[in-house]
């Protein structure tokens, strides 16, 4: 690595404890000298502000008060960051070790990029491996049509992100990929092909908890694209792709909040528009129209497979 410039890292937190010490140590124990730490709590009535008190003389700046959701406790780190790469990792989330060096080493070495990514582990409540994210080395054509980032294993340089603007706020689901895609337009955008960041996946987390709103959001940025003039071309060559990647984002989500009829609906109509969008949730789309039979066994059964196929795989975890 050439140098080591600032990294500011903000943690948004409201109401998670159980994984907030974890969030925090992946943070303070990466390898990495020159670094900023904010927590942005929202005033969490639970054991949060005790377990920030606890590393409060390791991290750069926190903060316990109500604020107007993710987006906004998000920003006001974002605000004060000094940093010349800038990440958020969410309280239920964390890094791996080197992650920040490896993404401060990406952005060095494609200094045309707006921002870097890697791929996640997905783990459960008690820290088993349940899937791994890998992605591609995507650009705005793909973001376009709701090609998904793990938001954990994100690096913006702030250059970009002062240029982008920063998370609107009448987002709750999909704020990240709406910055991603105002990024894109500043420049391009690197996927780094390592485990840099791990997500639970947990009753309480979003794409759980409120799983059929994530819909809506994906059809309010369709329309924001094809009204804003800097996406008119490629949204004209590419439309019939975008709006199946939304219904294809639906589906998948409602397939996950187990209203499978829906699902199966939303994936129609993405198979209509462009089939190659859906077609690789196959196995999704087969379990969705199977329910009504009585056969999801077969869905267990998929998910069991995996697991077992994922038990030989042994990626780093950060201790609690």
């Amino acid at each position: 690595m050439k140098s080591a410039p600032p990294v500011t890292i903000v943690t948004p937190s409201y109401n998670q404890a159980p994984f907030l010490e974890q969030t925090i140590l992946s943070v303070l124990e990466q390898d990495y000298p020159n670094l900023e730490y904010f927590v942005v709590d929202g005033a969490s009535t639970d054991a949060s502000l005790e377990i920030i008190q606890k590393y409060a003389h390791r991290i750069t700046w926190w903060v316990s008060e109500k604020d107007n959701g993710q987006a906004d406790a998000i920003n006001k780190g974002l605000r004060r960051a000094s940093g010349d790469v800038i990440a958020w990792i969410n309280s239920d989330d964390y890094y791996l070790p080197g992650a920040i060096q490896m993404a401060v080493q990406a952005l060095q070495e494609n200094p045309s990029a707006s921002f870097v990514y890697g791929d996640v582990q997905v783990v459960n409540e008690k820290d088993e491996l349940i899937n791994i994210l890998r992605y591609g080395n995507w650009g705005l054509k793909e973001l376009m049509s709701f090609h998904i980032i793990g938001q954990p294993a994100v690096f913006i340089r702030r250059a970009a992100l002062q240029k982008a603007g920063y998370l609107d706020l009448s987002y709750q689901f999909l704020l990240d990929h709406q910055l991603w895609l105002r990024l894109a337009l500043h420049g391009g955008m690197t996927h780094v092909p390592q485990l840099w960041a791990g997500a639970h996946y947990h009753a309480g987390s979003k794409n759980m908890a409120q799983a059929a709103l994530f819909g809506n959001e994906a059809q309010r940025i369709v329309q924001w694209m094809e009204a804003t003039p800097e996406f008119a071309r490629l949204y004209a060559q590419n439309s019939r792709r975008i709006c199946a990647g939304a219904e294809r984002l639906n589906a998948f989500y409602l397939f996950d909040a187990q209203d499978y009829r829906a699902s199966l609906d939303a994936y129609l109509r993405s198979l209509a528009l462009h089939p190659a969008a859906a077609a690789q949730d196959w196995y999704r789309i087969l379990f969705a129209a199977l329910s009504p039979l009585g056969l999801d066994q077969l869905k267990k059964a998929h998910l069991a497979r995996r697991k077992k196929r994922l038990k030989s795989f042994r990626p780093p975890l950060t201790r609690k």
